[in-house]
């Protein structure tokens, strides 16, 4: 068995355990001794991935910005190794009621607009960043209502977007926002009803989830972590065994982690002071 591997992982669900086990018992059967930790937020993780508790993390793409400011302002490396073929070009969307006046972005002056929870990229970060784009300033020129679930999950707990829509639905505002998945979901499940919604605006595609390394991969650790990835980007939907881990967590296909995805969530951080340039935390009403 080669050295352990110590991978962090949040637990935005109860399935999170039963995915987990079921990669832990897959890789050992493949001589990687992986193991792995849970934790209750992402800014814990990415201090444990900066600090060598662990040395991989399973990052939302929020964690993955922190952490690369983090490193930067620190002088140590970190890498994206992997993603889901799911984490690749996605597209979050501005929705209003199908029987709306609004036709576009800039008709929203003076709307009231719901989002998902405060460090959501897909249902919050990015979208008030294409409003402002359109030259709409948030809590100016639009009312924002936010949904504050799963704070610390970084928009994994889709509650907020689910609320957001509800609220949509409701009539409590005129626009709301959510990835195009979540559109398709909400349309599927029942929370919009088909044909109930129209889309005014999309923002550009971005990507999610990263799987990253931190400072402690070296030695035995880096050549275990090496061969867990190798095997991970070798797996296939068509084997049997891998299929249910891989539907669990929500993908087909393993692929190599990218770094250009991410650029339009780094503006959004900016434009907020989400994070600063070290990765500090810099809204201050939001509490992991």
């Amino acid at each position: 068995m080669s050295a352990q591997v110590l991978l962090g992982a949040v637990a935005y669900d109860p399935k999170v355990v039963t995915i987990w086990d079921g990669f832990r018992a897959w890789f050992r059967e493949r001589g990687v001794d992986l193991d792995y930790v849970l934790y209750s937020n992402y800014e814990r993780q990415a201090d444990d991935l900066l600090a060598g508790r662990i040395d991989l993390a399973w990052h939302s793409p929020l964690a993955w910005v922190r952490t690369l400011r983090l490193a930067r302002a620190a002088g140590v490396r970190v890498a994206g190794v992997a993603m889901r073929d799911t984490d690749r070009d996605l597209t979050s969307a501005v929705v209003v009621r199908a029987d709306s006046e609004l036709k576009s972005l800039a008709d929203l002056r003076g709307a009231r607009v719901a989002v998902g929870a405060i460090d959501s990229p897909q249902a919050t970060l990015l979208p008030l960043s294409l409003l402002r784009a359109a030259g709409l300033v948030p809590g100016e020129s639009v009312e924002i209502q936010r949904h504050d679930v799963g704070v610390g999950l970084h928009g994994d707990h889709i509650g907020g977007e689910r609320d957001a829509a509800r609220a949509l639905r409701a009539g409590e505002v005129d626009a709301a926002c959510m990835t195009d998945s979540n559109l398709l979901l909400f349309g599927q499940e029942g929370t919009l009803t088909s044909g109930s919604v129209r889309v005014v605006g999309q923002t550009a595609p971005f990507d999610h989830c990263m799987l990253a390394t931190g400072p402690s991969v070296t030695g035995p650790v880096a050549e275990a972590t090496d061969e867990a990835v190798r095997l991970l980007l070798e797996m296939s939907y068509a084997d049997p065994v891998a299929r249910p881990l891989l539907d669990l967590e929500g993908l087909t296909q393993w692929l190599p982690g990218r770094s250009g995805g991410y650029d339009a969530l780094e503006r959004a951080v900016d434009e907020t002071g989400f994070y600063d340039q070290e990765g500090n935390l810099g809204v201050g009403d939001y509490r992991p």
